[in-house]
């Protein structure tokens, strides 16, 4: 199969075309500098593969490769010579996502959100500013040596019994849920934590955005860092700092500005010429809520923020963003389950960090989809499933691939009209206790490497591992 082959799978979009039209990913492809060979992997063949296997529910590439000799066969009733001289072997493809550089996914998927975000900027929480929102994670992967060396295994499991972590950070727009940047980094060592993760893309972050987190982030370098770039901050204070609502100038009941002096000591990842630009103080807003919904486990919180202006951003409003931040949980839930990154697939560290931009690439296209849906429904774009979207899409990616070109204007809109539907339920104030009814299958755990295992019921005969 060559490129014949290739310009039919072009032509008809693999059913992907909505999502990720060629253009954008044949701009990126010259951005980057990429050439292609004549062959049927070409760069944009590649990458649909790849973001509908990320996309469906059975991930594997042989699942992929038969989905695409299935539609070469299909086309012109499996009479084309490019689809009667279909090889269903998967180490073609699997070149050619280790040819597809890492630079042209994240590309495309931080472009992605960010022309997202850009539509959306702002809702209405704190008078129409834009809002992002920042938290962490962490995957595992397959237990290979390489992934070992790039990502080690947390110290508390023993060697050949654990999986490799790798911690990520991203920054998201609180408005549409898009992925707007990502960082990557070991679950245990210097300077892997969320907060230096963190620095790490702050250039995504533009003047005049306010940042939510909780409360790891409040840190007083964090502040001053974000201040320095115009960007206003609303924490969750940190449990360690003292609270005196006595001191500052009181705004109302337990709601002040007080000044934070700068840290005699200089952290040991910021150099002195950093140190010396940071302020000696910072003006900050301490606001203490209290919680009477039943079912949450906090009663009471207290924020730090830079939004100091008592009449725009009232005690009540700070309130209602801050408990907004719970979305981003609900979203790196919808990532890691929904889009099964939870437990990634790749052997190697260059294909897992492939595997994780995959996947938010196609979170962000698939947002965008409903994004255009809840406008065209007069709906907020977070009272549509992301799960039901997600299938929908799956739903339809063959249909599009197969439609005539006057036909797809029709069916792009029945999409749209079809993930509107899909509404996220109405539970305000919803508690549930954290536990699960269904009991897990009684399976013996591994508790020695699998090749060791493997030598002792070979030569005694037993299971037991």
């Amino acid at each position: 199969m060559g490129r014949a082959a290739a310009s039919l799978v072009e032509d008809a979009g693999a059913g992907l075309r909505e999502l990720l039209s060629p253009e954008i990913v044949q701009r990126a492809v010259e951005k980057e500098g990429i050439r292609c060979r004549d062959c049927l992997f070409t760069p944009l063949v590649t990458v649909w593969m790849f973001l509908a296997q990320e996309l469906s529910a059975d991930g594997t590439c042989r699942a992929a490769v038969a989905k695409l000799l299935a539609f070469l066969a299909a086309q012109r009733g499996g009479t084309a010579p490019a689809a009667n001289s279909a090889d269903p072997e998967t180490g073609p493809y699997c070149k050619a996502r280790k040819r597809l550089p890492e630079r042209l996914i994240s590309r495309l998927a931080k472009e992605t959100g960010q022309e997202l975000h850009a539509r959306y900027p702002s809702g209405r929480l704190l008078g129409g500013r834009k809002v992002k929102v920042t938290d962490g994670t962490m995957c595992s992967m397959p237990d290979t040596p390489k992934n070992q060396k790039e990502w080690p295994q947390p110290p508390t499991q023993k060697p050949g019994l654990g999986f490799p972590l790798v911690r990520l950070v991203g920054i998201l727009s609180m408005n549409c849920a898009a992925v707007l940047d990502v960082a990557m980094g070991p679950y245990k060592g210097k300077q892997t934590g969320e907060t230096a993760l963190l620095r790490t893309i702050m250039g995504s972050l533009e003047e005049g955005d306010v940042l939510l987190a909780d409360r790891y982030y409040a840190s007083y370098w964090m502040i001053a860092l974000l201040s320095a770039r115009g960007v206003d901050s609303l924490f969750r204070q940190h449990q360690q700092r003292k609270i005196d609502f006595r001191s500052g100038r009181r705004l109302g009941h337990e709601d002040h500005v007080i000044t934070m002096k700068r840290p005699a000591k200089r952290p040991d990842w910021m150099d002195k010429a950093a140190y010396e630009k940071i302020p000696e103080e910072l003006v900050v807003r301490e606001v203490r809520l209290r919680v009477y919904q039943r079912g949450f486990r906090v009663r009471t919180l207290v924020l730090v923020t830079t939004l100091l202006d008592e009449q725009l951003y009232s005690k009540e409003e700070l309130a209602r963003a801050f408990r907004f931040r719970w979305n981003v949980e609900l979203d790196l839930r919808a990532i890691k389950q929904t889009m099964k990154m939870s437990v990634l697939r790749c052997m190697t560290p260059a294909m897992v960090r492939k595997e994780i931009w995959m996947n938010l690439l196609a979170y962000n296209l698939v947002r965008s989809l409903m994004a255009k849906a809840a406008e065209k429904a007069g709906i907020d774009p977070r009272e549509i499933s992301f799960a039901g979207a997600v299938q929908t899409v799956n739903a339809f990616a063959p249909v599009l691939a197969m439609a005539d070109q006057v036909d797809r204007p029709g069916l792009l809109d029945i999409l749209l009209r079809t993930i509107a539907r899909h509404r996220v339920g109405d539970r305000p104030d919803r508690y549930e206790p954290r536990a699960v009814k269904r009991r897990a299958k009684p399976i013996a755990l591994m508790t020695m490497p699998r090749k060791k295992a493997r030598k002792r019921l070979a030569r005694s005969g037993t299971a037991k591992v």
